[in-house]
């Protein structure tokens, strides 16, 4: 059950809206996006800590992916990614701080053409003032505004509650908040609880088909929860990951002094705003139940992208390690999409902008990498798999993946010193291969690239990922001819935005 007040005047507003939809058959779309939300932190997922009970509710009123992979292990080239479509090599955005292009063609301008209301509440990473298709946007500048008019009392003890977020300058166990602190408000002043209400606002407005973004900044470190949520999750209760015999020198090296009660703490914390994050969730899904919209919106819920808590040492994304690149994803709408739906199959995200476009009956843009997930989720027998395989380009450390269902192999060009503070004792270790077993060893402990007996499958893999990335990239950015398997591989996984030298070898 929800548990969510809303106020008269609001709720009246939502039952008068009913009714008065166009005729419009097309649906209203409504994708919800948590920061850093790995797949394995919802009670739906079978998590036996973190409690979820509005992103369960919307697993079981349509289809639950269990392998849904983002295409960066990094927020900005995995949402904008997300958003036009094309892995991130080929929007030219594989860094943190790189700008999507006023040249790269996304959902919203697609469904804005169409005929769609578009609006984005909340975190989006344009890295610039381009507004990219969305007609409005909301983000943390008018939360702060909307909070200036409605002063509050602070809190008691504030020496018990976040002070201001330094990461790479505080020490990790400050910055990944390992006391578990709450943010100093309450939840009514929360800058995802002003995100949910200005979504309930959308959606009563307007008769026109809506393309609706809600972007939380939950659970993304320091794990903002507000101060009601203090304590909700006990640390002592969870288990700290095992690190294995050959992780050692890939943990970056602020994490190396973090004690085993620490690593609980910054868990119980991370599940602490996973839990905040899950109640606003619940509050749009409410207002949309409330709008008159339900019955013909798909509803999109996705983590950009995974998180690791300890996995292999580390506390961050940034790496193709399983936690950090498998995604909670769920899709529902009603008489489209049978409820209660568990699926097993292989899907990236780049595949989400496709089941978008076909749901809504628009026009789909030449040079999309993804395939529509409509077909798997509309009741008619299995088809064929989708993909055999699923990629990933991350350029801050100058890595690629391909990942099958059984096999991962991770390629870096071990070049690139990186500045983001995730630095090893091994800066630049010179080429690296990884593989792993996924099915006999499914928290990638065991690297078996230099085993005889896999050289074909690491030639074979490394092959598919070239042709992949070849096949994906934009006009005049293909590799030179000439090069070997290894030098393609360095070509593609430097990150194209700081290429000099177009069609050139220079790096």
């Amino acid at each position: 059950m929800i548990r969510i007040a809303l106020s008269c005047g609001l709720l009246a507003g939502f039952m008068g809206a009913q009714g008065v939809r166009a005729a419009d058959s097309r649906p209203n779309v409504l994708l919800i996006l948590g920061d850093d939300h790995a797949a394995y932190a919802l009670s739906s997922y079978g998590h036996a800590v973190v409690k979820t009970p509005n992103l369960d509710r919307l697993a079981a009123r349509g289809a639950r992916f269990t392998h849904a992979y983002c295409n960066s292990p990094m927020c900005t080239p995995s949402r904008q990614s997300l958003l036009t479509g094309r892995m991130p090599h080929a929007t030219q955005v594989t860094l943190l701080k790189s700008a999507l292009g006023e040249d790269e063609t996304t959902l919203a301008e697609v469904l804005q053409g169409a005929g769609y209301r578009t609006a984005a509440i909340g975190k989006m990473h344009f890295n610039s003032k381009l507004t990219h298709g969305f007609a409005e946007r909301i983000d943390q500048p008018d939360h702060r505004t909307w909070l200036q008019a409605r002063p509050s009392a602070p809190p008691a003890d504030a020496s018990a509650t976040l002070g201001p977020w330094k990461p790479f300058r505080d020490p990790a166990r400050v910055w990944l908040n390992s006391a578990a602190l709450p943010y100093p408000a309450r939840a009514a002043e929360m800058a995802g609880s002003y995100f949910a209400q200005q979504a309930a606002a959308r959606l009563q407005q307007g008769d026109e088909p809506l393309f609706l973004i809600v972007s939380f900044y939950e659970p993304h470190s320091p794990f903002h929860f507000p101060l009601e949520y203090a304590g909700r999750v006990a640390a002592e209760a969870l288990p700290v990951p095992t690190v294995g015999p050959e992780d050692a020198p890939q943990i970056p090296l602020i994490f190396r002094d973090l004690t085993d009660a620490e690593k609980r703490g910054i868990a119980a914390a991370y599940y602490t705003s996973v839990q905040f994050l899950d109640e606003n969730v619940g509050r749009v899904l409410a207002a949309l139940d409330a709008s008159g919209r339900a019955d013909n919106t798909l509803v999109i819920y996705a983590g950009d992208h995974g998180y690791l808590l300890g996995h292999h040492g580390r506390f961050e994304k940034h790496t193709f390690y399983e936690e950090a690149i498998r995604a909670p994803l769920m899709l529902a709408w009603p008489n489209h999409i049978a409820a209660g739906q568990q699926i097993d199959e292989l899907v990236e995200f780049v595949d989400l902008f496709p089941t978008v476009v076909a749901a809504c009956q628009a026009t789909l843009p030449a040079d999309r990498h993804g395939k529509s997930l409509l077909p798997l989720v509309d009741g008619s027998p299995p088809a064929p798999p989708l993909h055999d395989a699923v990629f990933g380009v991350y350029g801050e450390n100058e890595e690629a993946m391909i990942r099958t269902a059984h096999w991962k192999l991770i390629y870096g060009s071990g070049t690139r010193a990186r500045d983001d503070g995730y630095a090893t004792d091994r800066p630049t270790p010179g080429r690296t291969v990884r593989l792993y077993d996924l099915a006999a060893d499914p928290a990638e402990m065991h690297n078996l690239a230099a085993d005889e007996s896999q050289r074909e499958r690491v030639a074979a893999l490394e092959q598919r990922l070239v042709e992949r990335l070849e096949a994906t990239c934009r006009p005049g950015q293909r590799a030179p001819a000439g090069l070997t398997i290894e030098e393609q591989l360095d070509w593609y996984v430097f990150p194209p935005e700081l290429r000099t030298v177009p069609g050139s070898a220079a790096r």
